[in-house]
């Protein structure tokens, strides 16, 4: 079985064995072009032919036959749209998620035109990185290209496109689009009414478990597989990352942190936060992944390391350590709360909870008495603390979480690992699965060719690594700082808009 995710950054391709067990495994990044603050693409021919490269990687390097793989099945980033013509032929690049260049539409959806309503009725927030803003500034702002288009997709619509000639949308990747009707499963016709686009414009709604066979020949070989190979189309990373981690149980929630973050977990209905706060994703067409994506993840540790720890960097790479060890055994000389200091990690706006594009990231409670190793403890502290915010929004609607499995890069460090068991004040446990979208997608894929007759399967895939209790002492400080650190993102929302604008004018001249 092969799992394909389609990243913002890089494709993988995971050749499983179907216990679950990895054979091989395949990556093939590719740039994200950001001339401008604003500005988020992507070349969507070099994310197509990222995939055929991991697809015939895991081929080749397993020497299996092609008659021996069963399936092919997809897990893609959402928010994504690509204009193209009658051939497929892209007109826009690759718009993702990222792209700001809808924040007044999405302000106008929110103040003007009831936005709240559709989000009820779609699940997605209103926010820029949605499709239906999206297409809403196309019309206004690129009408010769709006004009033209004779579809309006996301890369992985494309990508089957062109393997197959075939347009198709499964439900997750629709149901993040801000433009399908959670209820009837179908294009929501007030929303495409906003952006002007007809049904025959967008893609056939289909299951997650849905296949497609006679694959290209061309497209084919290029990948080492038999053109009658079945495709699944899948889902989106979100949901799948929770299948993946065998978080899909009643209560059990699922915490990931890479270059971003999210908290998510499965309900069995559609639900919406009547705050807007949340997103409602499809898994399959019984199964809804709720929860909240935040902008600002492990990329700020990485901001840290390079803007403020040239020096550590400098003597980690001389005693043959990893930098970011190096950074942890600093951050942890200092007390949890960081004596005080908060650090709010809106650095590039933010998502969940706030859904604010001109949020700003700020430190709070400075004084002379911090130094350097509090400033990078703050910083690991209120990317969880962000998190943390999200899931209290989602307990008003679920209740108390049961069980929470962490993923990301973050699981690498058990400061950071042991920080959100105390921040969150309950037990956190990091599953054995680090392809997590990746092993959902041939869940998924399994369970839709018949071969399984129950998504639990993933349990017997998954095990445990690292388990982390929180510590009491610890919980209680960060208890305490956590009604500070909300208040102060709510007082601020005025000045967020300020400084936004302020810095706009700046990159604008």
């Amino acid at each position: 079985m092969i799992g394909v995710d389609i990243g913002t950054t890089s494709t993988k391709a995971v050749l499983f064995e179907e216990n679950g067990a990895v054979v091989a495994k395949a990556n093939e990044g590719y740039p994200l072009y950001t001339p401008t603050s604003s500005i988020a693409e992507q070349n969507p021919d070099q994310i197509f032919q990222a995939v055929l490269t991991t697809i015939k990687g895991v081929m080749t390097q397993s020497g299996i036959e092609p008659a021996s793989v069963l399936f092919v099945s997809f897990s893609s980033a959402m928010h994504s749209v690509i204009a193209v013509d009658a051939e497929c032929k892209p007109l826009t690049a690759c718009i993702t998620w990222a792209d700001n260049r809808s924040a007044a539409m999405s302000e106008k959806l929110k103040r003007e035109l009831d936005g709240q309503s559709i989000y009820a009725r779609t699940g997605t927030p209103i926010h820029p990185m949605s499709p239906l803003a999206k297409l809403m500034w196309l019309r206004q702002d690129e009408e010769e290209t709006f004009r033209k288009a004779s579809k309006f997709i996301s890369i992985k619509e494309y990508v089957f496109a062109k393997l197959f000639g075939e347009y198709v949308i499964d439900y997750s990747i629709a149901s993040a689009t801000g433009m399908m009707n959670l209820a009837t499963l179908s294009w929501d016709e007030e929303a495409l009414a906003l952006t002007g686009v007809t049904p025959g414009q967008l893609s056939k709604l289909v299951p997650t478990t849905y296949a497609l066979h006679d694959l290209k020949p061309t497209y084919a070989a290029d990948m080492g597989l038999l053109p009658s190979t079945s495709f699944i189309v899948g889902a989106s990373d979100g949901v799948l990352s929770n299948l993946g981690v065998n978080a899909i149980e009643p209560g059990v929630i699922a915490a990931t942190i890479g270059t971003s973050g999210a908290i998510r977990t499965v309900v069995d209905r559609p639900v919406t936060d009547p705050k807007g706060r949340i997103f409602c994703y499809a898994l399959t067409d019984k199964l809804w992944v709720i929860g909240g994506p935040v902008n600002n993840g492990g990329m700020l540790y990485r901001w840290v390391r390079d803007e403020f720890a040239s020096a550590e960097v400098e003597t980690a790479e001389r005693l043959g350590l990893d930098p970011y060890d190096l950074l942890n055994q600093i951050a942890e000389r200092v007390r949890p709360g960081a004596d005080g200091l908060l650090f709010h990690p809106y650095l590039t706006g933010e998502r969940a909870p706030l859904w604010n594009p001109d949020a700003r990231g700020s430190f709070f409670g400075l004084t002379m008495h911090h130094k350097k190793e509090h400033i990078i403890r703050s910083v690991l502290e209120g990317v969880i603390f962000n998190l943390y915010t999200v899931l209290l929004a989602m307990e008003e609607q679920i209740g108390r979480p049961t069980k929470i499995q962490a993923t990301g890069g973050f699981a690498r460090s058990p400061l950071w690992r042991q920080m959100m068991a105390d921040i969150f004040d309950q037990e956190v446990v990091v599953p054995e699965s680090f392809e997590s979208s990746c092993l959902g997608a041939v869940v998924l894929g399994l369970y839709g060719l018949g071969r399984i007759d129950s998504l639990n399967v993933v349990s017997t895939m998954v095990g445990a690594t690292h388990s982390h209790k929180p510590i009491a002492e610890n919980a209680k400080v960060y208890h305490e700082l956590l009604p500070i650190y909300i208040q102060i993102s709510r007082k601020l929302e005025e000045e967020y808009t300020a400084i936004a604008k302020f810095q706009q004018r700046l990159f604008e001249a």
